[in-house]
């Protein structure tokens, strides 16, 4: 059954605008759609465990990002984080300026992904106020930037309800790190999870010590013609070890400690180089599903996340299941070991990976 989840109707910004562009890619789809806090937590509260659910989160933003509505169901979430178990969504936020829609989009998939919703790759459509962001799809497609967004919102659709994850995942783990093994607590909670995969082969790649030469930016052309090679102009690790293990894994598991509120730069820079492979291999990518573990010294795990949503999710076409990140705060080496209840929440991201 699909949900449509609207926010922000009542608030200035473009709701006749996303109005037609819903009309437009739910044509002939049957759907009901949800305008308020109260029947979605209705829904939510009342629903049994096997219902298939598919929600088309949709939010009309003020300008400055401002929507009341979204900050109410974003209350809810954080208070019911098991409340979407075993559903999946996709994302449509339309921006009254140019800033905010993707900052608002990747936080509501990262607020239903912690309360258990799944979200196929590229789960996001933004349109900002002059929907300019549409401008090279509007060419390709040879229609104009309206019609690029809604042809972008109705294969939003096509793709949330024919949505799966493919029943081989979890077979076939790559984990990578940039981490000592000697002070990190992230590599620490890996291991704890590593103790509890019995249904997963596991390959574990470390990109320390400058391993991974960050993407200089190649052309288009460029980046294409040496991705269809598997290869990619920098060569290194990422050519010799990653892209083959990418290819062949179906979950990729990233090790992130936070740093500055960031993935470290070895990890950003796998980010960065992936691109060359995605250009030929985004097909393939859309079957395999991103997990993180990450460990702050202080707070901010939620940024991360995000930014890995971001990256992976948004950008790669990755699958996001549900409870993807495990965050967790040690400061002081070894003391992930004394987090109360982590050898439990281990084990059951070890259950999630191994899809038991």
């Amino acid at each position: 059954m699909l949900y449509v989840v609207k926010m922000g109707w009542q608030e200035p910004g473009h709701p006749e605008r996303v109005d037609s562009v819903l009309r437009y890619a739910l044509q002939n789809v049957p759907h009901t759609v949800i305008d308020s806090l109260a029947p979605f937590v209705a829904l939510c509260t009342r629903r049994s465990g096997g219902e298939d659910l598919r929600f088309l989160f949709a939010i009309n933003l003020a300008r400055g990002g401002l929507n009341m509505a979204y900050a109410r169901m974003i209350s809810f979430l954080s208070q019911h984080v098991h409340c979407l178990e075993g559903c999946c969504g996709a994302v449509v936020v339309d921006g009254a300026d140019e800033l905010f829609t993707k900052k608002i989009g990747r936080e509501m998939i990262f607020m239903a992904n912690r309360s258990g919703c799944a979200f196929p790759g590229k789960p996001l459509v933004e349109a900002t106020g002059s929907l300019y962001n549409f401008t090279i799809q509007a060419r390709v497609r040879g229609v104009d930037n309206l019609g690029a967004y809604q042809e972008g919102v109705r294969q939003l659709v096509e793709k949330l309800l024919s949505f799966a994850t493919p029943p081989e995942c979890g077979r076939r783990v790559l984990a990578l790190h940039a981490s000592s093994r000697r002070t990190s607590n992230t590599l620490l909670l890996w291991e704890m999870v590593r103790r509890y995969l019995t249904a997963s082969r596991v390959e574990e790649i470390s990109l320390r010590n400058g391993a991974v030469v960050d993407c200089r930016g190649c052309s288009y052309e460029a980046c294409l013609h040496f991705g269809e090679r598997g290869d990619c102009f920098y060569g290194g690790i990422m050519v010799e070890q990653v892209y083959p293990a990418v290819r062949q894994c179906d979950t990729l598991v990233l090790i992130c400690p936070n740093y500055n509120d960031a993935v470290g730069a070895n990890i950003m820079a796998f980010f960065n180089r992936l691109t060359a492979l995605f250009r030929t291999d985004w097909q393939t990518f859309s079957k395999k599903r991103v997990f993180a573990l990450i460990v702050s010294g202080y707070s901010g795990g939620d940024i991360v996340a995000e930014q890995i949503i971001g990256a992976l999710n948004c950008n790669k076409n990755f699958i996001l299941p549900g409870h993807f990140a495990l965050m967790e705060t040690a400061n002081e080496p070894k003391s992930i070991l004394r987090c109360p209840g982590i050898e439990e929440r281990a084990e059951l991201l070890a259950r999630h990976i191994d899809m038991k």
